[in-house]
């Protein structure tokens, strides 16, 4: 998949698997990355069903989604 294909977003979905769920400003921190920039990852992430999200007050929440395409788990699997 060319979603995954990229390092940033694989630092992204390194990090979902660690924490399972995580705020916009903590992955931002964690991958070293503007708030602006990794919005834009997560929403490509998200387009490809392979992150889930949920808005609580003004911070958008992030998580593996729960179905995913077995070349995609196979590939966050491994990371």
């Amino acid at each position: 998949m060319k979603v995954l294909a990229n390092n940033r977003r694989l630092a992204i979905l390194h990090y979902l698997k660690q924490t399972h769920e995580a705020a916009v400003w903590d992955i931002a921190g964690e991958i070293r990355l503007s708030f602006k920039a990794t919005s834009k990852h997560l929403g490509i992430l998200y387009a490809a069903g392979i992150v889930e999200k949920e808005q609580r007050n003004v911070m958008m929440y992030y998580t593996l989604a729960h179905s995913l395409h077995p070349v995609t788990k196979f590939a966050i699997t491994t990371l």
